[in-house]
């Protein structure tokens, strides 16, 4: 996997960018450049964020493509099956990228990732539909990281850190309120959007849906159908995918052995944590931290 001054080096060929410590990185696209990210289709280590401000983008994600026309935001997290089929001659876009190590190391943006980044990237397509000002109000934050990238100023790393949080707590807001507006009933969108949050405070002691139904005064059929209808996936999905962000962080952030993190996220035992990892990230905790060491 490519950290994210190495895939920098590859998209715009800038060697001084490589070199460089960075954490978090903001640049405005055209479609050759869009176009060129497929170089690194499946071996990026960053977290993306591209929102197209004119023309249009065609994705292909798990098979399936979707267009993305002005105002539209997409994600890109690392091993997502994502790629660029085509772009219009005058798309033009701003893109945030952020590394992925960074993020997962740093607390407050791994409690932002786990407040704001699932609930997005967990949607059956990937892309939102912003309204007019707050595609405005995030463009506007993405070109104020690309000021602080390009200014000499003391605390610039903090400044740019400080912006991602912002965006992503920023972005949470606009895809909670968005919900509405695909044609969900309001209580399916409150239940739905209310499991999340809970999700994220419980998902280590709590894996069964019964416990979530409870906390919603619903039963986990009722849950089971709320959450495919708004998103497109089982409440099972969203659990595994929580405790996979929270081993990877882990893996990558302590010294904690694999068997301590099995116990602590409450596996049975270290067998059945490195089954369920290799499962979902296609190689054994082991693996992976000699990976990122």
């Amino acid at each position: 996997m490519y950290s994210l001054s190495e895939s920098l080096l590859i998209l715009l060929g800038n060697k001084e960018t490589s070199e460089a410590d960075i954490s978090a990185f903001c640049t405005e696209t055209d479609a050759s450049l869009t176009l060129r990210a497929n170089l690194l289709q499946d071996t990026m280590a960053c977290y993306t964020f591209t929102l197209v401000e004119k023309g249009w983008l065609t994705i292909d994600y798990n098979n399936q493509q979707f267009t993305l026309t002005k105002s539209d935001i997409y994600p890109y997290a690392p091993g997502m099956p994502l790629r660029i089929v085509a772009a219009s001659d005058d798309y033009k876009g701003i893109c945030l990228l952020a590394d992925e190590t960074f993020t997962l190391r740093s607390s407050y943006m791994h409690d932002a990732i786990r407040a704001a980044y699932f609930s997005l990237v967990e949607l059956t397509e990937p892309k939102l539909k912003l309204q007019p000002k707050d595609a405005s109000h995030l463009a506007d934050l993405m070109r104020l990281a690309i000021h602080y990238q390009s200014v000499s100023h003391p605390q610039r790393d903090g400044c740019l850190r400080l912006l991602y949080n912002l965006f992503l707590i920023d972005l949470t807001a606009t895809q909670e309120s968005s919900i509405g507006q695909h044609g969900f009933p309001k209580r399916v969108e409150e239940i739905y959007l209310d499991f999340l949050r809970l999700l994220s405070q419980h998902f280590v002691e709590h894996r069964n849906m019964a416990f979530y139904a409870d906390c919603l005064c619903i039963t986990t059929t009722y849950l089971s159908r709320v959450v495919r209808q708004v998103s497109g996936r089982t409440v099972a999905d969203y659990i595994d995918q929580m405790l996979l962000k929270e081993a990877t962080w882990l893996l990558q952030t302590t010294s904690l052995n694999v068997a301590q993190i099995a116990d602590g996220l409450h596996f049975a035992d270290t067998t059945t944590f490195a089954r369920f990892f290799k499962r979902l990230k296609g190689c054994t905790p082991k693996e992976f931290r000699q990976q990122k060491q």
